[in-house]
């Protein structure tokens, strides 16, 4: 190694090698940089791939073929699709879905954005009743149908009890067919509505202070602070809320099943849970992913509608 013999400093050699060094360092750190966000996405996007992209593409293969889980599938072309729309109990079916999907939203954003008002207080054990009121949301489904169930039960169940003490003749809930749907609907919302509740109640807390108490010093009421101040800069949460309870409204298998398994007389089977007929009861794998299709394209056109929709009613505020 050679120095300046005026001040013992490096030669140019050696600020050349040093400058080389930093500059396989940069290259190092550069490539560290771009590839290490993969690595600790790796895991996901194989989680993404094998449990959903994979799945679906099967899915859409499956609904042109004959196929009972054991033998190799058979290509029906569009077979599937064609006894599907030419059975009259499939229209039923549709009407079921509408109908449980239209009652539960409506139902579930009424009493979530109830509940939430109701609780977006400052007071001492506040939390305890959020808790109680979440609590249903993380219970399972099938012990909540169970439990409805008993308690609607007839002659025993403590609901119909109740009423007949106030001399009420009770209906038959789940097994009259005029009942039965929107009984389940009612349990569904009952179990779900805590769930919409922490998001409006997220939603509430972030509106700004300061318009909500010039309101108040000008003089509005309650009702007309909520329909005239806190709706108009609430739209986006009431958006992102309903689009999740359309898409949640026709995920309704669990308490189906646990409650009325599709009666009577078809009454309550929705096109989810004639996937599940028919795919692991009637073992017609191939007729189950052509509904799976439809309920697809059918959650995704409710999807695109409200997206649509949106510019005329939810506004962000700034």
């Amino acid at each position: 190694m050679t120095y300046d013999n005026r001040h013992g400093s490096p030669t140019r050699s050696v600020t050349q090698l040093d400058r080389k060094l930093r500059m396989k360092k940069s290259v190092a750190n550069g490539w560290y940089h771009r590839y290490t966000p993969w690595v600790f996405l790796f895991p996901t996007v194989i989680g993404l791939a094998v449990f959903r992209l994979i799945p679906i593409g099967a899915s859409f293969f499956l609904g042109f073929t004959d196929w009972n889980l054991l033998g190799k599938p058979i290509f029906v072309g569009l077979d599937n699709y064609r006894e599907l729309f030419s059975t009259p109990e499939f229209w039923g079916i549709i009407g079921n879905t509408v109908e449980f999907s239209l009652l539960y939203v409506l139902g579930s954003m009424l009493f979530g954005l109830l509940l939430a008002l109701l609780i977006d207080v400052r007071m001492k054990g506040i939390g305890f009743f959020r808790a109680c009121i979440y609590l249903p949301v993380v219970t399972s489904a099938v012990a909540v149908g169970i439990v409805w169930d008993w308690l609607l039960g007839p002659g025993v169940g403590l609901v119909n009890v109740l009423l007949e003490r106030i001399g009420v003749n009770p209906p038959y809930w789940l097994s009259d067919a005029r009942y039965a749907l929107k009984t389940v609907t009612f349990v569904q919302v009952w179990k779900m509505s805590g769930y919409y509740m922490i998001l409006f109640l997220a939603g509430l807390q972030t509106l700004p202070k300061e318009t909500l108490e010039a309101a108040k010093v000008d003089g509005a009421s309650v009702l007309q602070t909520f329909f005239h101040v806190k709706l108009p800069l609430f739209s986006p949460t009431m958006f992102f809320v309903l689009t999740v309870t359309i898409i949640d409204s026709f995920k309704n298998c669990e308490l189906i099943y646990a409650m009325t398994k599709g009666g009577p007389q078809n009454a309550t089977n929705t096109l989810v849970y004639d996937v599940y007929l028919n795919a692991f009861a009637y073992y017609r794998v191939g007729f189950a992913s052509a509904i799976s299709l439809v309920l697809f394209l059918f959650v995704g056109v409710m999807t695109l509608f409200n997206f649509y929709v949106k510019k005329y009613w939810a506004k962000p505020w700034e």
